[in-house]
C-alpha cells in the first residue's frame, strides 16, 4: 500500500492533497500510521509497532487500522492500484 507521493503532511497532522486541493486533519495515531506507510511498512508491521508502543486490545487495534486505511482509500490518498 502506497500513499500518494505529492501529499503534504505536517507534523501537526494536517494533510494537503495538491492534486485535488483537499485538506484533512488527523490525530497523532493517524499521523504515526501515515508516517509508517510512507516508510513502506505493511499493515501487519504497523500493528506490531502499535501493540509494542500502546496498551491496546489487538481486536480494537485491527478494526482501527482497517477503518483508517479504508478512510485513506475513500479520500483517494492511496496510489491507484492499491
Amino acid at each position: 500500500m502506497k500513499l500518494k507521493q505529492k501529499l503534504a503532511i505536517s507534523d501537526s497532522g494536517f494533510i494537503f492533497d495538491p492534486t485535488t486541493g483537499e485538506s484533512f486533519s488527523i490525530n497523532q495515531e493517524g499521523l504515526t500510521i501515515l508516517q509508517l506507510l510512507k516508510e513502506g511498512k505493511t499493515e501487519e508491521e504497523i500493528k506490531k509497532i502499535f501493540l509494542n508502543e500502546y496498551d491496546v486490545d489487538e481486536t480494537v487495534l485491527d478494526r482501527s487500522i482497517l477503518d483508517f486505511i479504508s478512510m485513506l482509500k475513500n479520500y483517494n490518498l492511496i496510489e491507484n492500484g492499491e
